[in-house]
């Protein structure tokens, strides 16, 4: 799959500030209300305002390329007690809500860089714990584009 980003002079923006505040809002509405990682949330942001202020600058600096988040964004994931489900429920949540609120052309690029951080989160968590632990949502991706091109071809 070839991707342009958003940002990129030679191409046309596939989505605007307010659809990554939209995608934003939507995503963290239903991350709350999850069983799973809601609590974990709860737990650890205390200013609900600010905190998704700071996610919109940071996926604007990730697909538009705005540079508006000067943060690290793993360092307060690490001394969370996550595990594989935690980052697969947070994905499965980001996939769905990016495919229903974002531009059909923008929402493979969320969806991509969003494997990506989980991949990059899950390793340095259990990097800190001493373990090591290959990439696997990247490895989903392919095995999902594999799938619709069977589909497709088939």
């Amino acid at each position: 799959m070839s991707v342009t980003f958003v940002g990129d002079p030679a191409a046309p923006p596939l989505v605007s500030e307010a659809a990554i505040r939209d995608l934003v809002h939507t995503f963290y509405g239903r991350v709350r209300e999850d069983e799973l990682i809601g609590p974990v949330f709860e737990a650890e942001v205390a200013d609900w305002d600010r905190h998704l202020a700071n996610l919109c600058d940071f996926w604007s600096s990730v697909v538009l390329r705005t540079s508006r988040y000067q943060g690290r964004p793993l360092r307060p994931h690490l001394r969370l007690r996550l595990e594989g489900a935690h980052f697969d429920r947070w994905l499965d949540l980001f996939e769905r809500t990016a495919a229903e609120v974002l531009p059909r052309e923008a929402a493979p690029v969320f969806i991509d860089r969003a494997r990506r951080i989980a991949d990059s989160f899950e390793m340095g968590v259990a990097g800190q714990a001493g373990q090591i632990r290959a990439p696997r949502h990247m490895a989903r991706a392919a095995a999902a584009d594999d799938a619709s091109r069977t589909i497709l071809e088939g």
